[in-house]
């Protein structure tokens, strides 16, 4: 069993970070999971649920142990690099909390937590969802890649010929998944079909 971090920021793409965390816990992963203060009021905006209740749906399917962590508890295990996961996925990550992760100023426990995978060396993978981009949100960007996080866009590829929104949700959730190091089978690999 391996240890992951989720962090949930303020930006759109909430569906993102529900079917990561259900393939995580479905796996029989460990999942620490940290909204920021404004990712549960955009995750109840676009699905409907709050923490809690977004805790009851992954509770139904894993066999892995989930674990909630406040936004201000910088006591929590994930604050300090001593605690050992096995990567780290914001999903989705405001230009906000790129900024903030960038510059090193942490401020809440998804900026702490992200800072420590950066110090760590451990894998930290950025899903912005932000569009157009301005210079500043890609040298933040750039900053971040530099330090060692992979950089993944929401922007879903049509090549594996999408029939709904659930196969677009699921290319960018592989995506995260391969980028923290976990096999899955959410797409099929190029050149293995057809």
């Amino acid at each position: 069993m391996k240890r992951y971090v989720l962090g949930i920021s303020g930006a759109s793409g909430s569906v993102y970070a529900v079917r990561v965390a259900k393939a995580i816990a479905e796996a029989g992963h460990e999942l620490h999971l940290v909204f920021s203060a404004a990712g549960e009021r955009v995750m109840i905006h676009e699905t409907g649920m709050d923490g809690a209740a977004f805790m009851k749906d992954l509770g139904g399917s894993a066999t892995g142990k989930i674990f909630r962590h406040e936004s201000n508890d910088l006591f929590a295990p994930i604050a300090s690099g001593s605690f050992r996961t096995d990567g780290m996925a914001i999903v989705p990550c405001s230009m906000a909390a790129v900024a903030a992760i960038a510059g090193g100023s942490g401020g809440d426990l998804l900026r702490r937590a992200a800072d420590v995978h950066l110090k760590e060396r451990r894998p930290l993978v950025v899903v912005f969802r932000e569009t157009p981009l301005s210079s500043i949100h890609l040298r933040n960007l750039l900053v971040l890649s530099d330090t060692g996080a992979l950089i993944l866009p929401a922007a879903p590829a049509f090549y594996n010929k999408p029939t709904g929104m659930d196969d677009l949700v699921d290319f960018i959730a592989a995506r995260v998944l391969s980028g923290l190091g976990m096999e899955n089978d959410l797409i099929q690999e190029w050149g293995s079909g057809e």
